[in-house]
């Protein structure tokens, strides 16, 4: 392997569990000085770290940031834009990525690796990403295509963005409505659905599936009659990164069962949530 350039990055500040997710794909966590709380939960060996923990790019404080001593921050969605003010403030090197399909996840990978002086191992990481989702397209192919609803909050009802609707459509499904877009219960029961699938932005895999559907008055739903309704751990479909292949396979298990394996962070209806 080729030495590292001298102007790549030594300390990153990452601001987004999507960053730290890349930065461990490529190989590159050792230069990571300090992450959120929430990248604790996509990269778990970083809790024995001396990594410092610091807000995310909702809430970043310039403060936290100067403490790591960095030479390059790095955030992604979501933002809000008086945190962007406090990292613009720290006066630190700073790139941002705002995503929204799977070939804008590719672009921040090819990026981040760039920076960090890892172009080769980031392009294998892209086209293992793109090798798995064409090979999931074709055991797919010929089949029939259940309509899918997935969203990724709640209160109120917003659909999964647009990499997800990417993920549903490689896994054999059909995305109802719009990526990203808020919709209400009753257009949701209304286009009655095959299958529903749950995954709240920091839930985890704790969605009360019961309780959503009673709320919502969708017990007349196909998807509800038929026990199609799902939890994915929010980390595997939220997290623009190469984490989305878990995502993917549990889209794939959800949606067409008869040919895809149970996959991790997938829960049913009626199963107890991994807590």
């Amino acid at each position: 392997m080729t030495e590292q350039p001298t102007y790549a990055p030594q300390r990153v500040v990452s601001l987004q569990p999507s960053v730290t997710a890349i930065l461990a794909e490529i190989g590159e966590l050792d230069k990571l000085a300090a992450c959120t709380k929430y990248c604790l939960d996509i990269c778990p060996q970083l809790k024995d770290s001396q990594c410092l923990i610091v807000a995310d790019s909702w809430t970043s404080q310039s403060e936290q940031i100067l403490a790591a001593k960095p030479d390059l921050v790095i955030a992604s969605v979501p933002y809000q834009e008086k945190a962007v003010v406090e990292i613009l403030k720290a006066g630190i090197r700073f790139v941002g990525f705002a995503p929204h399909t799977l070939g804008d996840v590719y672009g921040d990978i090819a990026s981040v690796a760039g920076i960090m002086g890892a172009t080769g191992r980031g392009q294998l990481v892209i086209e293992r990403m793109q090798d798995e989702i064409d090979a999931t397209r074709k055991e797919i192919r010929g089949r029939s295509r259940p309509l899918v609803y997935c969203e990724e909050w709640g209160k109120p009802l917003i659909a999964s963005q647009a990499w997800v609707a990417e993920l549903i459509e490689a896994a054999g499904g059909e995305f109802l409505g719009k990526p990203g877009q808020q919709t209400t219960a009753q257009s949701v029961r209304d286009a009655n659905p095959d299958v529903v699938i749950a995954s709240w932005c920091g839930a985890g895999d704790r969605v009360p599936l019961e309780k959503l559907v009673a709320g919502r008055e969708w017990q007349g739903m196909d998807a509800v009659k038929n026990g199609n309704v799902f939890c994915i751990r929010d980390e595997f479909l939220n997290t623009p990164a190469p984490t989305l292949l878990h995502g993917l396979r549990a889209l794939a298990a959800a949606i067409h069962p008869e040919i895809f394996p149970l996959a991790p962070g997938l829960r049913q209806i009626g199963a107890v949530a991994n807590r």
